[in-house]
């Protein structure tokens, strides 16, 4: 049904606006148009640039995708986030999203994705919260749905061991908070 990632990789863009002007680059696969010249992908790769935030995240994909809405891939590899995104939650379709090699660095960030239902693939490491001791877990209990994480399959076992983890957390939280 849907072709070829819209690939911006490697366009030197310091914000998404840049975008607009740029012509994605070519693969083996053609990309296909509509009549309104709108890309027919469900796919988008903005990686390896150097964007800051996702200011007008939406008006990005709404300028190059034919159905915005069916966004189903979304690399922003190796730019320069420090933070998760709003935008990113209205994306309701997305399934894989690539967010390695940014500079995000709290990891509760990371539970404002719990919003997309869809979502089954993620990476995260290359960023600072990667050298968390809970990383893995933290990101497993706040995604249950994941697949993959980091290019490696998630297990049955990560699963309850991230079930329990919570489980563990949210008791001493809760303790902490009849102590004060």
């Amino acid at each position: 049904m849907y072709g070829a990632p819209v690939d911006l990789s490697f366009k030197h863009i310091s914000s998404l606006e840049d975008a607009w002007t740029e012509e994605p680059s070519s693969s083996l696969r053609p990309l296909k148009k509509n009549s309104k010249m709108k890309y027919l992908s469900c796919s988008l790769r903005l990686n390896n640039n150097n964007v800051a935030d996702l200011h007008n995240l939406q008006r990005t994909v709404n300028h190059f995708l034919a159905e915005p809405s069916q966004l189903a891939w979304l690399d922003l590899s190796f730019n320069k986030l420090s933070h998760i995104d709003q935008a990113l939650c209205e994306l309701h379709e997305l399934r894989v999203l690539y967010l390695h090699g940014n500079n995000i660095f709290i990891l509760s960030e990371v539970d404002k994705l719990e919003v997309l239902p869809y979502l089954h693939t993620i990476t995260l490491h290359g960023n600072i919260i990667d050298t968390n001791k809970a990383y893995r877990n933290r990101v497993i209990s706040a995604l249950p749905q994941l697949k993959t994480m980091d290019f490696s399959a998630v297990t049955l076992q990560e699963r309850v061991m991230a079930k329990i983890w919570h489980l563990g957390n949210k008791r001493c939280r809760g303790s902490k908070g009849t102590l004060q």
